[in-house]
């Protein structure tokens, strides 16, 4: 199972609009294509996952994440904020990298957990902060996920 797989061209974002933790939350949705219910659906479920905690890692990494029936597979979505976005991080620090999870209740395929595991991981290496700081198009993205073999 690679990362690259699970994301497509229309679910990245590279120039988030939102300068609020809630509006991120809002983007982030908007960009797996739901109807408007849906949308406001998953927005409660990841609002109720982030005052459990935040779900920014450090290193101005956050991976929101939940499990939803308004999605029938696993879906995902990147957005970027080079400027940052006050997200209630581990370590305080703006956030600028974003990677939504979303998975249905009961899954077959049980991609859920491994696929959190491979974006934390992936998250760790030393290069890839400044690399996604770097990109001009989903492509590159794409091609970094592809790259780094996660």
């Amino acid at each position: 199972m690679e990362l690259r797989q699970f994301f497509t061209e229309d679910a990245i974002k590279l120039e988030l609009e939102s300068t609020t933790k809630d509006d991120v939350l809002k983007e982030l949705i908007s960009l797996l294509g739901l109807d408007e219910k849906s949308e406001g659906m998953l927005y409660k479920m990841l609002k109720r996952r982030e005052n459990l905690g935040s779900t920014g890692i450090g290193r101005g990494i956050a991976i929101p994440h939940c499990r939803s029936l308004v999605v029938n597979k696993l879906r995902v979505a990147f957005g970027r904020k080079a400027q940052g976005v006050d997200f209630k991080a581990i370590d305080e620090k703006p956030v600028n990298f974003f990677f939504l999870i979303v998975a249905p209740p009961l899954e077959v395929s049980n991609q859920y957990l491994p696929v959190l595991g491979k974006i934390a991981q992936f998250s760790k290496e030393p290069d890839v902060p400044q690399r996604l700081l770097g990109l001009t198009d989903p492509a590159q993205f794409l091609k970094l996920l592809e790259e780094k073999g996660v």
